[in-house]
């Protein structure tokens, strides 16, 4: 048993080995390209999140506004309209699921850092905690 346990153990340092090997590489490509160096000031955007909008979208002339690319990531309301009667439902989901995945959870996090935090938009994200749910809260596109 202790020997199938050093056998695991060593697997898993290789297995991290690698694993940092790749998140420092990461990093060399994130800071040295100047669309994820932009991006990375963003709350909730590290190396991961940034060099996965600059593979998707390059440097985002294909978008007039953010809307535009909330829209196409699939994170703004669905609209379901007849007449005169607007009714949006909840997100649209289409578009790149991983990337909405990824900017959603980095989303969660800058949240809850800036809760802690007491940053200058906790105040924003306190109310909107009142009365929203907390996923709400997290994808809430500002209106």
């Amino acid at each position: 048993m202790r020997n199938l346990i050093d056998l695991f153990w060593a697997e898993w340092k290789t297995v991290e080995d690698h694993i940092e090997g790749l998140s420092r590489e990461l990093e060399r490509i994130s800071a040295g390209d100047s669309g994820c160096a932009r991006l990375r000031r963003i709350p909730g955007i590290g190396p991961i999140v940034g060099t996965a909008i600059v593979a998707a979208i390059g440097n985002g002339a294909a978008f007039r506004k953010g809307r535009d690319f909330a829209a196409w990531l699939g994170v703004v309301p669905r609209q379901y309209s007849t007449g005169c009667k607007t009714r949006l439902l909840g997100i649209s989901k289409r578009g790149n699921v991983y990337l909405r995945k990824l900017l959603i959870h980095g989303a969660r996090a800058a949240v809850l850092r800036m809760k802690r935090d007491r940053a200058p938009i906790g105040a924003r994200l306190d109310a909107l905690d009142t009365r929203a749910r907390k996923n709400i809260v997290v994808v809430d596109d500002g209106q």
